[in-house]
């Protein structure tokens, strides 16, 4: 029997916690745990150079005021590139604050940040990144809710040039978490659980210096079976992504002006 691409055991290493990360269901369902001892976390086996990964969220339900659980893309060092989505716990009956930011050579200060459309602790839902050498399209669903593109003709670094790691961790963070840390974690709801299924990725893997998908500067790598990799937002998605900006955006550093009093850092200045 061929091994799935969404079987926790070939993909992923536990990282930490304590046994509070658990693989279940013969590798096809993983579930992190946070308690007032510690949360959990895992990482993915491989380095990625670009990809366009899919992976299936199920939140802490009910009331998870002071828990993050992050999900993210992230390469070493001091100049590290980070692709970033966190979950802000709520409130039972308030919506979850799903926050995305994007570093590149150790600069973040890029966040957005949305509530959804529907209820995220109810039942699993698809959360996406895409990542080629042109932009980063953060995809809820397979509904664009944000896109960074590639500026460094303006002069604002993109993440291109260092592998990265898929990161998962659920912890305490009532400190900020929840309107700013007014509101903080009741331990009498733990311990708290957020479940994972159905990963898949199509990847350029990193090892040993090489990338899988060949030359990463090489204009053929869309043509050898990875069209993901010149991928772009065609009319309707671009329609879609408007919409969530619209009605579910509740923070965009590209418009805090407060922020900014020098004025808007470059990449907020393209169309």
């Amino acid at each position: 029997m061929a091994v799935s691409a969404s079987n926790f055991y070939q993909d992923f290493d536990m990282t930490w916690g304590d046994g509070r990360a658990k693989i279940l269901n013969n590798g096809e369902l993983l579930t992190l745990g946070l308690d007032k001892a510690s949360g959990s976390g895992f990482q993915s086996k491989n380095e990625y150079l670009f990809g366009k990964i899919d992976m299936q969220l199920k939140l802490v339900p009910g009331n998870s005021a002071g828990t993050v659980t992050a999900y993210y893309l992230s390469s070493k060092g001091s100049t590290w590139d980070e692709i970033d989505f966190e979950f802000l716990g709520n409130l039972s009956g308030d919506p979850y604050t799903l926050h995305t930011n994007v570093f590149s050579q150790g600069k973040g200060n890029r966040e957005q940040q949305f509530h959804l459309w529907f209820d995220p602790t109810a039942d699993f839902h698809t959360y996406s990144i895409l990542w080629n050498p042109q932009r980063i399209v953060f995809s809820v669903d397979g509904t664009p809710i944000r896109e960074f593109k590639n500026a460094e003709s303006k002069g604002v670094p993109f993440p291109k040039n260092q592998p990265m790691r898929i990161y998962s961790s659920l912890w305490n963070a009532d400190d900020w978490a929840t309107r700013g840390g007014l509101v903080k974690t009741d331990w009498t709801q733990a311990p708290f659980t957020a479940s994972y299924r159905n990963f898949n990725a199509n990847v350029c893997v990193w090892s040993s210096g090489a990338s899988s998908c060949g030359s990463s500067s090489s204009s053929s790598t869309s043509s050898t079976g990875n069209p993901w990799l010149s991928e772009e937002l065609d009319s309707t998605k671009q329609d879609r992504l408007k919409w969530v900006q619209s009605n579910y955006m509740i923070y965009n550093y590209c418009t805090d002006e407060k922020r900014f009093p020098q004025g808007f850092p470059q990449e907020c200045n393209m169309s």
